[in-house]
């Protein structure tokens, strides 16, 4: 068994995004950064400048013509980066399914809190599934659990929007409701 050793330059990072220094390919550049005129250098040129300024010369767009590249510290472009990627990631709405069940005999009182509930849902922007499980021969009474889920829908009508009427999937008869407004109330 042949062991295969390289011997990784001092200045070697985790280079599977970008090209870096000595690993672009292309003769020139536009170089941009701060403390750079930005313009198109030989390659060479941009080099010499990134190394007096002790920074890497990353490759940014690629695709370009001619590529564009900036004079940075790598670790900290890519830290930024991946601090961009979290906020945005975090912005965006993480929305849930949340799940109310019901009985074709649910009471009146069952049924308020359960609608308060389902509000409570819809406001903070998540969607909720409806749903009224009929047991034995309480699949009968089909017509109870579709006014149940339908009332629910007209109940919420001002935070919610009902995506399509109540269906009978088994011994399960559901509704999604889904929120008016994706932004989240405070």
């Amino acid at each position: 068994m042949q062991k295969h050793t390289s011997h990784p330059s001092p200045r070697k990072k985790d280079t599977s995004e970008f090209r870096i220094n000595h690993m672009i390919r292309a003769r020139e550049v536009r170089v941009v950064g701060d403390n750079v005129e930005t313009g198109i250098y030989p390659l060479e040129e941009a080099l010499r400048m990134a190394e007096e300024q002790g920074l890497d010369l990353v490759e940014i767009s690629p695709n370009a013509n001619p590529p564009v590249c900036k004079i940075i510290d790598y670790n900290k472009f890519l830290y930024e980066r991946r601090k961009k990627e979290k906020e945005i990631k975090a912005k965006s709405a993480k929305s849930e399914v949340k799940e109310l069940r019901f009985t074709p005999n649910t009471d009146d009182h069952d049924f308020e809190f359960k609608l308060r509930h389902a509000e409570k849902f819809l406001k903070e922007g998540n969607k909720v599934k409806a749903y009224v499980q009929f047991k034995g021969r309480a699949i009968m009474f089909k017509e109870r659990g579709e006014l149940i889920l339908l009332k629910l829908a007209e109940r919420l009508a001002e935070v919610g929007v009902l995506e399509g009427m109540p269906k009978l999937e088994g011994r399960r008869m559901h509704a999604v409701i889904a929120p008016k407004s994706t932004k989240k109330k405070a």
